[in-house]
């Protein structure tokens, strides 16, 4: 009887032995799941890390080891950087040469890129659409080809460089349109949609896969938003995204984000459009909330009908110890990330 068990364990041994052999995984772990690749869109505006860099910053991993900032904003989940560009900026940052040189710096991080064209020689925001100097005294014709060309020099550039960038902004937060007085919307709707066309077919002249954007601020701000473009759809202007900003306290992010999830929605339904928050941020102490509101934000943006809702950006989250005099980033002031941008993850 015990040789009979014997003989009997050992025919068992064998056939296992050759079950294996021949591939069964019956009796094995269950095979790795396929990677599932996010396609959402999650970055961070960074003009400032080249100017930051020659002021002597330094950048740190959370386990305080020194590492090229975008290599960190990579392993927090982001795979795309924006990038502004100045005309004739007085001091290089932010010109052609500065934006290539990150640029190319991102992608060979693997990294989308943005390009974020300001049309003025520092700053264009709501408050501010400043010609650049050079362009001051032109005609409006002349204007329009200026823009064209700035625009088409700067793209094909960044093409000789190696980089095709996803994404164009035809302009910075145009509230009431850009370069003014020429292209201020509220004085000539027309005049602002013929500088957006001029950049929108110098953008695709470059390359037609390239999508432009149009962005103006207060993403909460439904009105604002049914105004400018049912404007420029009325003056013929076209575009293909719709870029936001949204800058809550730590009190009303969670109202501003409804908002801005309602309003990215009508977007959709009146324009057939996608839309895209491409400038987010919040006080660089209030971390534990701001990650709260990035989460929500980017699961609101995921939500958007139609899958038309491509991504979320942070501005300039690398700014550190009062950069500037900025204090909406997202690293502490030893030049870590904080908490706030683990929601990329």
């Amino acid at each position: 009887m015990r040789r009979l068990r014997i003989i009997l364990l050992s025919v068992l041994l064998i056939a296992v032995v050759n079950c294996k052999k021949s591939g069964s995984t019956s009796d094995t772990t269950p095979p790795t799941p396929p990677t599932v690749t996010d396609t959402l869109i999650k970055g961070a505006d960074i003009s400032w890390l080249t100017e930051m860099e020659a002021a002597g910053r330094k950048f740190y991993d959370s386990a305080g080891a020194e590492q090229d900032c975008i290599r960190i904003l990579k392993g927090l989940g982001m795979n795309t950087v924006r990038l502004r560009v100045w005309v004739n900026p007085a001091n290089g940052w932010n010109g052609q040469s500065d934006v290539i040189a990150k640029a190319v710096r991102a992608k060979n991080l693997g990294m989308k890129v943005m390009i974020d064209f300001h049309y003025s020689d520092s700053w264009a925001d709501p408050g501010q659409q400043t010609k650049p100097v050079a362009w001051a005294a032109l005609d409006f014709a002349s204007l329009k080809q200026s823009l064209i060309s700035h625009t088409s020099s700067v793209l094909n550039g960044l093409k000789a460089a190696g980089v095709t960038p996803n994404w164009v902004q035809i302009g910075n937060e145009t509230n009431d349109g850009m370069l003014w007085p020429d292209g201020k919307a509220s004085t000539s709707m027309s005049n602002f949609a013929q500088l957006v066309n001029a950049g929108y077919n110098a953008v695709k002249a470059v390359d037609p896969s390239i999508k432009v954007i149009v962005h103006i601020s207060n993403g909460w701000d439904n009105s604002l938003y049914r105004w400018i473009f049912d404007g420029l759809k009325n003056n013929g202007a076209q575009w293909d995204v719709i870029g936001m900003s949204l800058y809550p306290s730590v009190t009303n992010w969670a109202t501003l984000n409804g908002q801005c999830l309602s309003n990215m929605n009508d977007m959709v339904a009146r324009y057939g459009k996608e839309v895209m928050v491409v400038e987010v941020g919040m006080s660089w102490d209030q971390a534990g909330a701001c990650n709260s509101f990035i989460t929500d934000l980017v699961a609101k943006v995921r939500s958007v009908s139609g899958g038309k809702g491509l991504g979320v950006l942070y501005w300039e989250p690398e700014a550190y110890n009062n950069w500037q005099g900025y204090t909406l980033g997202a690293f502490d002031n030893s030049g870590k990330p904080t908490t706030a941008l683990n929601a990329f993850k």
